[in-house]
């Protein structure tokens, strides 16, 4: 809105020339979803007390959680308060990946509040069905996916960290892809989603990560030198990125242990949906498996301890899944585990920016 409203006045004075510059609008937006989450989180907070919109702990989880039970829940909607505002203020608004980033976003945002709203209706932890939220996250990456690649001189072909010449081309394939990944990265997050600041930590590393991506992928001259794919638009994702990093690190600063607020399903779907769709614009899928390394650990976890049991016939290769649990069981106590998952996202963030010259 900014842009629209203050760049054109250039012609007048010159220094409104400074909001044609992602960089300056992306740290715009990054500050801006910080301080509206920042200043928001209290009122929220009693909000939801006073409405009695309280966390609801799973029966068979560790018994440090049930001091959670009745913690005002569903601030997700304070992060996505903080996300759009930083977003709309401050990005180009005719760029059409941002509104199915959005779309993609308020979509599954809007299917994590339905499920937040059973939980506590119902006070148990179960919400909506596993089908019918598959369904709606697959309905909604379809949607996305068709719009993707649909742009002109977007590319169905991928990008494969450390192969420079290797990029298969998946042609009527790509949009089931693109719906693996979305709702995939969606239902990773909201499995990470389970201790103080778990979840907030890795999306802060992960946006900031795809905030360098999306910069260099929508600029012609630093995506050729560095042999990734070009994506025309694809630098007002920066505004984005650097938006959703923001308001994470709002959400964080009532989130970090003890939690005075969870971010419930309406922000762990949206923001998982959010990372997925964005390393589907910037043509860094695959990528994203070694950026948000921490949220795939955690969906194998799982992954791996469902089908052990059943082959098993009732043995278990963790003490508990998501394994974030398994150590706590082992005695580790809440903040080494979130503390030790963040150095570790920290570091495939870090892994993941040297591919740029690994190639």
């Amino acid at each position: 809105m900014l842009y629209h409203l203050l760049y054109p006045l250039h012609t007048i004075f010159g220094g409104f020339n400074v909001f044609r510059y992602i960089t300056l609008r992306g740290i715009g937006a990054t500050i801006t979803a910080f301080l509206i989450v920042l200043y928001c989180g209290r009122p929220f907070i009693r909000l939801m007390q006073r409405n009695q919109v309280g966390q609801v702990v799973r029966d068979d989880g560790p018994e440090s959680h049930f001091s959670k039970q009745g913690v005002p829940t569903m601030g997700g909607l304070l992060i996505l308060l903080g996300l759009l505002s930083g977003t709309l203020l401050w990005v180009d608004l005719s760029n059409v990946y941002v509104w199915i980033i959005l779309g993609v976003t308020v979509w599954y945002a809007m299917i994590g509040a339905w499920d937040d709203y059973c939980k506590i209706k119902k006070q148990n932890s179960k919400g909506l069905s596993g089908k019918g939220k598959i369904i709606l996250q697959v309905a909604g990456a379809l949607v996305a996916g068709i719009f993707i690649a649909t742009q002109p001189s977007y590319s169905t072909q991928l990008s494969i960290p450390f192969f420079k010449w290797f990029q298969p081309d998946l042609g009527v394939l790509y949009i089931p892809f693109v719906m693996f990944v979305v709702v995939g990265a969606s239902n990773a997050v909201n499995l990470t989603d389970g201790l103080d600041g778990l979840a907030a930590g890795p999306t802060v590393v992960t946006s900031a990560v795809y905030l360098l991506f999306s910069y260099l992928a929508g600029h012609v001259g630093l995506a050729a030198y560095l042999q990734i794919p070009h994506v025309p638009g694809a630098g007002e994702v920066v505004i984005f990125c650097g938006a959703l990093a923001g308001a994470s690190l709002g959400f964080l600063w009532f989130n970090a242990f003890p939690a005075q607020m969870f971010m419930g399903d309406v922000g762990s779907l949206s923001i998982g949906g959010a990372l997925g769709t964005v390393a589907i614009v910037t043509k860094q899928e695959v990528l994203l498996a070694l950026v948000g390394g921490i949220f795939v650990m955690e969906a194998i976890s799982v992954i791996l301890q469902v089908g052990y049991f059943k082959v098993s016939g009732g043995k278990r290769i963790f003490l508990m899944a998501p394994f974030h649990h398994h150590f706590e069981k082992k005695g580790w106590v809440e903040p080494k585990v979130v503390v030790r998952f963040w150095i570790i996202s920290i570091i495939f963030g870090l892994m993941a920016l040297a591919t740029l010259k690994l190639r």
